[in-house]
C-alpha cells in the first residue's frame, strides 16, 4: 500500500478526513484544488495550505505544490501535496490507481469511470458502475458511508444535518452578493445577534449561540445565499480543529472501498 497513490480531487472537510485516514493507513495521497477554494471548515481541510502555503489536521501535514518535481519530494516529507489544479490534468501526467472525487458539487464536474482502475464519488451525482466504480453515501442517517456498488447516492435535501435539534440556523450564508470581511475568526464563542462580518456593506449575524467552527476565507467574492460559516451549538471549542463523526464514518466508506477492491483489482 506504501506504493498505491490515491488522487483525491477537491481538498475541503470531506475530502480531508477521507485523506487523513488513507494517509493514515499507508497510502501515498496527493490532492487537488482550485485556485480559491470555498471551504467553510478550513481548519480540518489539507485545502487551507492554498491560503497558508501548509497546513496540518490533526498530526498530518499538506503542503502547497506547483509541479510533479514538487509532488515527488512532498511526499518523500511525508507530507500531502496539494495542487491547484481544477481540471485535474494531473490524473493523465500521474496515471493513480485510484481516485476519489471528494469535490461534493452534488454533481459530476467530469469525473469518468475510466479515469483509474478504481475510481469512488463521494456523494450525489455519481451512478455507481456507470460514472464511477463505487459511490460514498454522503447523507446523514442510517447510511451514512454506506458503499454503493450499484445506484446512487441519496439526493441533496439542500437542509444542513441537525446538530442538537439545530438545522439551518447553524449555517451562516451571504446576506448579498460580494466580498467577505470577516470580523470573527474560526473559534471564535458567538452569541444570538452577534456580527461575524460583512459582504459587501451588509453585515452577516450569528442566529444562535455557539462556536464559529467554520468560516469561508476572507477576501472571497461569494454570490447571494450561498453558506459562507458554520456555528457549532455545543460550544466544544476543540470541534473547530477535529475531523467530524461525518468525516470519519465518510473515510471509512472509501477505505473499506479500496480494500474490498484490492483483492479483484490489480492495483
Amino acid at each position: 500500500m506504501q506504493d498505491l497513490v490515491v488522487l483525491i480531487k477537491g481538498a475541503g472537510e470531506m475530502a480531508s478526513a477521507v485523506a487523513h485516514r488513507l494517509y493514515r493507513s499507508g497510502f501515498q495521497i496527493i490532492m487537488t484544488e482550485v485556485e480559491k477554494p470555498l471551504m467553510v471548515r478550513r481548519h480540518v481541510s489539507f485545502g487551507n495550505c492554498v491560503y497558508e502555503g501548509s497546513w496540518q489536521v490533526e498530526g498530518v501535514k499538506s503542503k502547497l505544490v506547483n509541479d510533479l518535481r514538487e509532488i515527488r519530494s512532498t511526499l518523500t516529507e511525508g507530507k500531502i501535496p496539494v495542487l491547484i489544479d481544477d481540471k485535474c490534468q494531473l490524473c493523465q501526467a500521474l496515471s493513480p490507481k485510484v481516485i476519489v472525487d471528494g469535490i461534493l458539487a452534488k454533481r459530476n464536474t467530469g469525473t469518468t469511470i475510466n479515469d483509474a482502475q478504481v475510481v469512488i464519488g463521494l456523494g450525489p451525482g455519481f451512478e455507481a458502475g456507470k460514472d464511477v466504480h463505487v459511490v460514498i453515501e454522503t447523507m446523514r442517517g442510517h447510511d451514512l458511508g454506506r458503499v454503493i456498488l450499484k445506484g446512487a447516492a441519496q439526493k441533496n435535501t439542500g437542509t444542513p444535518g441537525p446538530i442538537q435539534g439545530i438545522t439551518d440556523d447553524r449555517v451562516l450564508r451571504a446576506p448579498r452578493a460580494g466580498v467577505v470581511k470577516n470580523i470573527l475568526d474560526i473559534g471564535s464563542l458567538v452569541k444570538k445577534g452577534d456580527i461575524i462580518g460583512n459582504v459587501g456593506d451588509q453585515p452577516f449575524t450569528a442566529k444562535i449561540d455557539g462556536i464559529l467552527r467554520g468560516l469561508i476565507h476572507d477576501g472571497l467574492t461569494v454570490k447571494a445565499g450561498q453558506k459562507i460559516g458554520d456555528i457549532d451549538p455545543r460550544g466544544q471549542v476543540d470541534y473547530c480543529n477535529t475531523i467530524s463523526d461525518k468525516g470519519r464514518t465518510i473515510s471509512g466508506g472509501v477505505l473499506e472501498t479500496i480494500l474490498l477492491l484490492l483483492k479483484d483489482v490489480n492495483l
